[in-house]
């Protein structure tokens, strides 16, 4: 009786969607998104009107205006900002999330580590109180990045105290900042008047609300800055993945590189956050979903991770505005509906790996 041997199943590869498709993907489905949420609103346009009004708007004269005789200027007044503001906001948020767990080596680590979110809220919170009103309606705006920016310089000058920055020590130290920081908000809102209070409230929760044309200019210059400085030091995430030493071997400075991200995170969280307040947890949520989709490789990552971003933000944003009839629920509180949830999961994942990445 002769005896069979039998193949062994092969091992599972679970496939990744990388390259062009993911990022033509993600972009087919910004688009659309952004056809629909600059539509929505107690005055409705069709999507197709949608994207006449804006092809009109740019000397290409294509598809059918709106028919609602105030279709057009509502569009252009006020929901193309927002939904500008929105794929802005959400791109530099994710970039900065994924430049931060890149540099870290952690996929826990975002924006508010370092110290940006409360840096910006320090800064927003103290001209509200103080009613300081130097650049008129952009004052919390510049304010709000000033603080973001000097936090985050702060964090990093204490954590390299002893000439070298640890991983480690950057977040022990951002905690306490952070903490500190949040006494000093406490002790702001505490003292504020009532409509100061409300303000900073309404600030803190995160809104797009405010959303104009000014405010696009002024963010657009950062976020390009910033996403410019993130598709530059890609390749240098990927040899710094490698470890602190092999990636020195080949020629990568780590001070210097740190440096450079926290700066970049910075420039962009900051720009984000001036004027849309609060945004938690897209940077942690968009950037390890998209890694667990296509890989670690940061020149896919942070470019996908950009149109991740973009467009979480422009459905969470369409989400606050049509969820309740007659209200514009707080954008900051919707994310961290879903960002809390997936966090406990995302940390109950990375024990279960001993910190390895998905």
């Amino acid at each position: 009786m002769t005896a069979t041997l039998e193949t062994p199943p092969a091992p599972t590869v679970r496939r990744r969607l990388t390259g062009w498709p993911l990022l033509v993907l993600l972009t087919a489905a910004l688009v659309v998104v952004t056809l629909v949420a600059a539509g929505s609103g107690q005055l409705h346009v069709p999507p197709a009107e949608v994207l006449g009004s804006f092809l009109h708007g740019i000397g290409i004269d294509l598809g059918p205006l709106p028919t609602h005789p105030q279709g057009d200027s509502a569009l252009w007044a006020v929901r193309f900002p927002r939904v500008a503001l929105a794929i802005l906001v959400g791109a530099c948020l994710a970039v900065a999330g994924a430049m931060l767990q890149g540099v870290f080596g952690n996929p826990l680590a975002e924006p508010a580590v370092v110290g940006v979110s409360s840096g910006a809220a320090v800064g927003a919170c103290t001209v509200i109180v103080l009613g300081v009103s130097v650049f008129g309606n952009l004052t919390v705006a510049v304010a709000a990045f000033g603080g973001g920016l000097v936090t985050t310089l702060l964090v990093y000058s204490l954590a390299r105290a002893g000439g070298r920055t640890e991983v480690i020590t950057l977040v022990l130290t951002g905690i306490a900042v952070n903490a500190f920081a949040f006494g000093v908000i406490a002790f702001l809102t505490y003292v504020a008047s009532p409509e100061a209070r409300e303000q900073i409230v309404f600030w803190q929760l995160g809104s797009l609300n405010g959303a104009t044309g000014s405010a696009v200019a002024a963010v657009l210059p950062l976020a390009v800055a910033g996403l410019a400085i993130a598709t530059v030091v890609a390749g240098k995430l990927d040899l710094l993945a490698l470890g602190e030493g092999p990636a020195r071997h080949l020629g990568v400075h780590v001070e210097r590189l740190r440096l450079v991200v926290v700066l970049a995170v910075a420039l962009l969280v900051g720009a984000g956050v001036a004027f849309a307040g609060i945004v938690g947890f897209v940077g942690l949520v968009v950037p390890h979903v998209i890694r667990m989709i296509a890989g670690p490789a940061h020149r896919l990552l942070l470019a996908a991770s950009a149109l991740g971003g973009a467009l979480v933000l422009v459905a969470a944003d369409l989400l606050a505005r049509t969820a309740v009839e007659n209200a514009d629920l707080p954008l900051g509180m919707l994310t961290s509906l879903v960002g809390g949830p997936f966090f406990f999961w995302l940390l109950r994942r990375t024990r279960g790996r001993q910190g390895g990445w998905a």
